[in-house]
């Protein structure tokens, strides 16, 4: 009867190589496998967008790509993580799209905002991604035709509605074409990496008052330093040891930086939506938004009320109801309604007409698919 090997004994130390060689050599042939298949995919791909280009349809479909996405997570039976479907089927699914048109895509710049970070997310790796000045110039790439499409943010779970982005609509004919949703963790980054060492703590508004707590906890009576984005906060901490600056990991790659803490965001389920602009309106997926804009006579009294009641009585939910300035006319409007549903629903169709015959002036900003939650990644 033969004895058992003892555990890193010679005999066992083979064993186990030989193992080791087979089990590589199995995942060789499947990775080839993977290889003919992603080549395949590549080729109807391309027919794809050699269809669409004789027909005219965009490039891009946000219903499609979600529907994919949730198709494959739906479908997954382990052990490959869930998790980890959505980003690499994302980078195929781009890679694929750049053999029938690379996409031009505008954000808010520069490199490492958590604009570009959503920009890369969604669009992937094979997009270009053009990092413009401000919200207004991202409207602008996409309608001089210098981009495809625009990323912009619209609205956080911590600070709100993003002003900048309704104002510009206001003087824009784009249409939203999809949104994008993406989960904010927010790291306090230094040369160092050392907390001792911070005498100054920089960050665009937003992200300097979603750590408010974590500031007046950890550094108290730090002067704080409002910059243009959290990508120019991480310049002005790789130019001086003294300045942190809270961004993203993206930010920290992008200028060399060192973490002194990840995650410092005072509420972990702090997102940021995303709006995709462009100059094509999408086909209705099923499971859509509606985007529409008012202005209402505030010399009527109720006026409110009977712009919002058609939406109560044809049984559409409205999502979100903002009001912003209306430019150039002190004290009066403009009321930025989200609904469910596709404008061509009847009875969203309905609510809209019925509201647009109550009010001053009216623009549908666009029906476009839904975000799902599984789709906000953390940055």
């Amino acid at each position: 009867m033969s004895q058992p090997r003892e555990a890193n004994s010679p005999a066992a130390d083979t064993d186990a190589a030989a193992e080791l060689a087979r089990l590589r050599a199995a995942i060789d042939r499947v990775d080839r496998a993977l290889l003919e298949l992603l080549n395949e995919r590549a080729e109807l791909g391309r027919s794809i967008g050699a269809l669409k280009e004789r027909s005219g349809m965009p490039v891009y479909s946000a219903a499609r790509e979600r529907d994919v996405l949730a198709g494959l997570v739906g479908n997954n039976r382990g052990p490959f993580p869930s998790a980890a479907i959505e980003p690499v089927f994302r980078e195929i699914i781009a890679a694929t799209r750049s053999l029938e048109r690379r996409l031009r895509i505008a954000f808010l710049g520069p490199e490492g905002t958590y604009s570009h970070l959503a920009a890369r997310r969604h669009f992937g790796e094979a997009a270009e991604l053009v990092p413009t000045t401000t919200i207004g110039d991202v409207f602008a790439a996409v309608e001089r035709g210098h981009a495809e499409l625009g990323v912009v943010p619209v609205e956080n779970t911590t600070e709100g509605v993003v002003t900048q982005t309704l104002d510009a609509f206001v003087a824009s004919d784009l249409t939203i074409c999809g949104e994008a949703l993406q989960r904010i963790s927010h790291h306090l980054l230094s040369r160092s990496g050392r907390l001792a060492d911070v005498r100054r703590v920089a960050s665009i508004g937003q992200a300097l008052a979603q750590c408010r707590i974590w500031l007046e906890r950890n550094l108290p009576g730090v002067e704080r330093i409002e910059t243009a984005s959290t990508a120019a906060a991480a310049r002005l901490a790789a130019e001086d040891a003294g300045v942190a600056a809270i961004g993203s990991a993206l930010a920290g790659t992008a200028f060399d930086l060192v973490a002194i803490e990840a995650a410092i965001e005072d509420r972990r389920d702090n997102t940021t939506r995303f709006l995709l602009l462009s100059r094509e309106a999408p086909v209705r997926s099923g499971r859509d938004l509606t985007s529409a804009v008012f202005t209402v006579s505030k010399a009527q009294a109720g006026a409110l009320h009977r712009l919002l009641d058609p939406f109560a009585q044809c049984g559409v939910n409205l999502t979100s109801i903002q009001s912003r300035p209306m430019p150039g006319k002190p004290f009066e409007y403009l009321f930025f309604l989200d609904m469910e549903g596709h404008r061509d629903d009847p009875s969203v169709a309905r609510a809209l007409a019925e509201a647009a015959a109550t009010a001053y002036s009216h623009r549908v900003l666009g029906s476009f698919p839904r975000a799902t939650a599984a789709e906000a990644p953390t940055a």
